[in-house]
């Protein structure tokens, strides 16, 4: 049986997960737009109101809904959970009986249509709406244009006119006459710590840092204790996450060696996602990388230093774990009776046995929330879940929900390049965060209409984290666009999400693959230790850690680049030129990046004023946050990008007087001639 339409039909709420069986999503502070349907039958006006209900069950505030198109019957208002916790929201539609007098009266009244009935309506409606405002907030300005409405001496112009006053409006928006209240059904939503949506990943091994070779040639291993040696100039980039490959004991059989090779030698490290041997399995740290109490110091470096770690979590084994011989029925067995390898085909995984999870899912949940658990007890409280995607929704669902239960702070990121209905799914059971496809998205037609997708339809389920490269992947665009293909990505990524990631290397733009049409790193540390001379690539200028440093100061120092559903973009007269903005109430952040990493880009930028908060006849003082300048931008401006020189402006809209401040650490590009407008001093 059909449900029945409310009184005042209220329809298609949004934004709902899961037809409202799973919370929609939200951190503290973030502001999002609930909409619906909403309209009436007849001509009497309708209004609506989103109601917020706080996890104590409190609810409040009730916020005016405006349609948002006339003639739509589509009406929406932003809302801002201001804690953690489990909230709900609903909307609430109503018959507006003083909207619907002050049309009737405003064309009766003057053409002398039966004006003291209306007139005397409108009293007896105004009296009755002063009973709902509080003393203190307009009640008696309401009791005065009832008396004004009933004073016969006056004419029927100015009774009206004290109706329909800026006072008399306030006092009744804030406390408004409703009639036939109809509400939509609650719909839950999950308001989660700031770093589920915004923050910057950086990926290392901590064996290749301060790894080195002995007087016999072998190369050694860093450890815990040297790779917290590089974590001073992490922070110093500006980096918020730490994430870490598994640090756990590596299995020797079918160990790969250098570049995936299927024969390794004895020296050779193996791959850290070949998880488990003699030395222990998942709750076990490398004997190579020191002992707990080193990690611990590792975590508590990164502390002081305004970071977290995250630990990589791939529930795997190679062949000497100690599951495999204690939990046989973990794992598929073939007609042979060997144990099934992982393949993904063509590739294959001789060293890894992955997971089975039907005969005993319950104590494999038991054991992953036990491992989950031990690291949580060290300090981690963020995860990076390998290829989630191969494993039983559900199976995540449930350990998600136990880890948060009593522990909401601990995020779960999904490593899953997958199909989208199994992305949005994972996002929607629990995990705060997903890689995307961003790095397969080069030209301005699939970056605009992705992340559209990713700021609009997913954003209530689903978390981008923009990774800009993995040890998996090494892009063709950065492969063949040099040290401007670094640093053009680098600026999309940390503009276009709150979430973005550079694996170790990126700053000193490593793009050897290990062959040519392939996405694999030549060397790549997967298999090998890889120390780098960071001071020396310093020294020689070949690092574009200053271009990252600068970026992750502006997320730090706007809101606007802190939030992912104010992303809006503005047209450019050139395909290889696209110009967005972000923002976030009186701070807005406009981006212009030219995406050929070789050749020198013109354009005319249109923007959409009022996108920027601005009329569409205003001209404003924008600031270029790389390189110091100031411009007089309005609604068409001509840009000039040049890789390597100026490949992007990151412009910070100037209000006030006052224009724009200096900054004494812009100039990480070099400033080529002023463009865009002319240059203030």
């Amino acid at each position: 049986m059909n449900a029945l339409i409310g009184r005042i039909p209220v329809l298609d709420v949004s934004p709902v997960v899961d037809c409202g069986r799973r919370p929609a999503k939200a951190v503290a502070g973030e502001t999002f737009q609930v909409s619906a349907t909403v309209f009436r039958e007849g001509h009497d006006a309708v209004a609506a109101d989103v109601v917020l209900t706080d996890p104590s069950g409190r609810p409040g505030p009730f916020t005016p809904m405006r349609e948002l198109a006339p003639g739509t019957d589509r009406w929406g208002a932003e809302v801002t959970p201001v804690c953690e916790g489990l909230w709900s929201y609903h909307v609430e539609a109503w018959s507006d009986p003083v909207a619907t007098w002050r049309h009737e009266a405003g064309i009766k009244i003057p053409a002398g249509i039966d004006t003291e009935l209306v007139l005397a309506e409108g009293a007896a409606l105004h009296e009755r709406a002063a009973d709902g405002v509080p003393k203190d907030e307009g009640r008696e300005v309401v009791l005065a244009a009832v008396d004004a409405l009933r004073d016969v001496r006056r004419s029927p112009a100015d009774r009206l006119a004290a109706a329909l006053s800026v006072e008399v409006r306030e006092a009744l928006g804030r406390h408004p006459l409703r009639e036939l209240v109809t509400a939509s059904k609650p719909l839950p939503l999950l308001v989660e710590r700031e770093r589920a949506l915004y923050g910057s990943w950086y990926e290392m091994f901590p064996r290749s840092e301060g790894a080195y070779t002995d007087e016999d040639g072998r190369l050694v291993s860093g450890t815990f204790r040297t790779a917290a040696e590089r974590l001073p100039a992490i922070a110093a980039m500006g980096f918020d996450v730490v994430y870490l490959p598994p640090i756990h004991p590596i299995g020797t059989t079918h160990r790969k060696g250098p570049n995936n090779s299927l024969t390794a030698g004895p020296d050779d490290p193996g791959v850290p996602w070949a998880i488990g041997s003699a030395a222990g399995g998942h709750d076990a740290v490398h004997p190579d990388l020191g002992t707990l109490a080193d990690f611990d110091a590792f975590v508590a470096r990164a502390r002081e230093l305004r970071m977290e770690v995250a630990l990589d979590f791939a529930l795997q084994c190679s062949p000497d774990h100690p599951w495999v011989r204690r939990r046989p029925a973990w794992f598929r067995h073939r007609a042979d009776g060997s144990i099934a390898y992982a393949e993904n085909p063509p590739k294959k995984y001789q060293d890894i046995y992955p997971i089975a999870f039907d005969e005993d899912m319950r104590g494999i949940i038991r054991e992953t929330v036990r491992v989950l658990r031990h690291w949580m007890a060290h300090g981690v409280r963020i995860f990076r879940v390998d290829n989630p995607h191969t494993k039983p929704v559900v199976f995540w669902q449930k350990v998600i929900a136990n880890i948060n239960r009593t522990d909401p702070d601990v995020i779960f990121l999904a490593e899953a390049f997958t199909r989208p209905a199994m992305m949005r799914t994972l996002g929607a059971i629990g995990f705060q965060q997903s890689y995307t496809y961003f790095t397969w998205r080069n030209t301005k037609q699939e970056i605009t209409e992705y992340l559209t997708e990713l700021s609009t339809e997913s954003a209530a389920s689903m978390r981008p984290n923009l990774f800009v490269n993995t040890p998996d992947i090494l892009p063709a665009y950065l492969q063949h666009g040099g040290r401007p293909a670094f640093e053009v990505r680098a600026v999309l990524a940390a503009t276009l999400s709150p979430t973005w990631g550079v694996y170790a290397g990126y700053e000193l733009c490593e793009n050897t693959p290990v062959r040519e049409g392939g996405e694999e790193y030549l060397d790549s540390e997967k298999y090998q230790l890889r120390p780098r001379d960071w001071a020396a690539a310093e020294r020689e200028g070949r690092s574009i850690a200053p271009l990252i440093t600068t970026l992750n100061r502006l997320r730090r120092r706007h809101p606007a680049l802190r939030r992912l559903r104010n992303l809006r973009f503005h047209h450019a007269d050139n395909d290889a030129v696209i110009a967005y903005s972000k923002r976030q109430g009186s701070n807005v952040v406009l981006v212009v990046v030219n995406l050929d990493p070789h050749h020198t880009q013109e354009a005319t930028v249109s923007l959409n004023m009022p996108d920027l908060g601005l009329d569409w006849h205003e001209t404003v003082p924008v600031r270029d946050e790389l390189t110091g300048e100031t411009y007089h931008w309005g609604r068409t401006n001509y840009v000039r990008l040049e890789p390597g020189v100026r490949p992007a402006h990151v412009l910070v809209v100037c209000r006030g007087s006052g224009g724009c401040p200096s900054d004494q650490h812009s100039s990480v590009l070099r400033p080529s001639p002023p463009i865009g407008g002319s240059p203030t001093s």
